[in-house]
């Protein structure tokens, strides 16, 4: 199994729900009060039988025109029209913007020939619209032209891709583990995020259950380190991607 961490930039974000670039080598965080710094960074999985896209990402275009996302697929050795199943955690805009593309102002489908996977539950409440987190037009369009498949729950999605409605983060938040022989790759999205949090007990505004959340991260660090999972880290500064291991009560990513 191969992991590609598909970086699509670091930015910042406060109550307005827009994603700034942000370089820390010239980009002052106080000039940006009450924001959020974070990393975006889906990830796309080589197995034996499927390509797989862990989340989308914002969906912006480089200097180019070309969509941070498509090249970065291209420069890992693979086709955007290559993917064969798009994992959805939830559908806050920084991980489905990259759904569509809408370079030319026209919405097409960035991934054509996949099935996105979405837990319905999460994608009524984000078709609702009451949120600015979410995109509404970004849905209706998929309604129309996508190959969507809503599942509800946990289980077993195809051999080897198995999903956990987790909530927490989002009502309808789901995580992902992908097993290829041997091999355990596991995506938390929100859940668990970024390495940090798995080293430090705290309960986030962000989420919808930040108590929940906090105990998931727990509940899944325990099983990464007992099961050797790989995870990834969609919004991870200092790791995108490691394993998980206990010392002396604490959990250590490497």
């Amino acid at each position: 199994m191969q992991v590609f961490t598909l970086y699509e930039g670091s930015y910042s974000v406060d109550v307005s729900k827009k994603f700034i670039p942000f370089d820390p080598q010239k980009d002052n965080p106080k000039d940006r009060p009450a924001s959020l710094f974070i990393h975006v960074q889906p990830f796309l999985i080589k197995t034996a039988a499927r390509l797989l896209l862990c989340d989308t990402g914002l969906g912006y275009s480089n200097e180019q025109g070309e969509m941070v996302l498509h090249q970065n697929i291209r420069n890992a050795g693979f086709d955007p029209a290559d993917v064969d199943l798009v994992l959805m955690s939830h559908l806050h805009f920084d991980h489905s913007g990259g759904m569509v593309d809408n370079r030319t102002g026209a919405m097409q489908l960035s991934f054509p020939n996949a099935e996105y996977v979405i837990q319905r539950g999460e994608w009524e409440n984000a078709f609702a619209g009451k949120s600015s987190s979410y995109r509404t037009e970004i849905f209706e369009f998929l309604q129309r032209n996508a190959h969507l498949t809503f599942i509800e729950g946990s289980g077993t999605l195809v051999p080897g891709v198995h999903y956990e409605h987790t909530g927490a983060h989002t009502p309808h938040h789901q995580v992902f583990l992908i097993e290829d022989g041997e091999e355990k790759v596991f995506f938390g999205g929100d859940v668990l995020p970024e390495p940090e949090e798995l080293q430090r007990r705290f309960i986030a505004k962000y989420d919808f259950d930040g108590r929940k959340a906090m105990e998931l991260r727990e509940a899944f660090g325990n099983r990464a380190a007992a099961e050797h999972w790989q995870c990834l880290f969609y919004h991870g500064k200092s790791k995108a991607t490691g394993f998980v291991k206990q010392a002396e009560g604490n959990f250590i990513v490497y």
